[in-house]
């Protein structure tokens, strides 16, 4: 028996604003591509697709993402559900957009390129198809919220980083500079970091050292009540 027949029917899209962050530019950037395929052909976008009969919001999220860069284990969050009657001149779509935080590195950079997409600052990022750039710029803020009250920021870090390094990613995300000695105390008073027993010394003779993130640790201070603010 067919159920809710007298009701219309709409395509549902999901889009995904990828963000990686330059560790030598100190920039973050935004995975975009250019459309191949009309509305907007050759028109700057997000990594989008439709959603299959067959599977959940978040499995498209995760098939689109791993479809692009390869990666399947990484940081996603829905983020906000865009259906304006007329965003898409192409149909009647309602968008589904995720956000997600990756490692430009450990992405498959030939996959990447084979879509033909390119990693571009947030700071010099082109105008995007329908209202996309509204979804970027939303992202952006939803982004900076959780820096600077989850430990998110790693994600878009190696596994070991320096302290200075830390402090470019969040001064990226929030686009502004942060106090040296404030950012540096704030975060080690916390106790989530492991000190590697090793140096960065490409960037100065006298080097800076290493840290870890600690995840085990930083659950286990989350169940004594603990908040992160940085």
């Amino acid at each position: 028996m067919s159920y809710y027949e007298e009701h219309e029917k709409f395509h549902v899209a999901v889009d995904s604003i990828i963000f990686g962050y330059d560790e030598g530019g100190r920039e973050l950037k935004v995975l975009l591509l250019k459309r191949n395929f009309q509305p907007a052909m050759g028109e700057w976008s997000l990594m989008g697709g439709f959603l299959k009969d067959n599977e959940a919001i978040d499995e498209a999220a995760k098939r689109i993402l791993n479809q692009l860069t390869g990666l399947s284990d990484v940081y996603m969050e829905q983020l906000y559900t865009f259906g304006e009657v007329d965003r898409d001149p192409g149909a009647r779509i309602i968008s589904v957009a995720y956000f997600a935080l990756i490692k430009i590195n450990a992405s498959d950079l030939e996959l990447v390129k084979s879509h033909g997409a390119t990693w571009i600052p947030i700071s010099s990022m082109p105008t995007l198809i329908f209202d996309h750039s509204a979804m970027v710029a939303r992202a952006l803020k939803k982004l900076q919220v959780r820096a600077r009250t989850q430990p998110i920021g790693f994600e878009l870090l190696p596994d070991k980083f320096t302290i200075p390094q830390l402090q470019g990613l969040y001064e990226a995300i929030y686009n502004k500079t942060i106090d040296k000695r404030n950012f540096r105390r704030k975060l080690l008073s916390m106790d989530l970091l492991e000190k590697l027993e090793e140096k960065e010394k490409e960037s100065s003779r006298k080097g800076a050292w290493y840290y870890r993130f600690d995840p085990n640790k930083y659950e286990d201070l989350l169940k004594r009540g603990f908040n992160f603010e940085l």
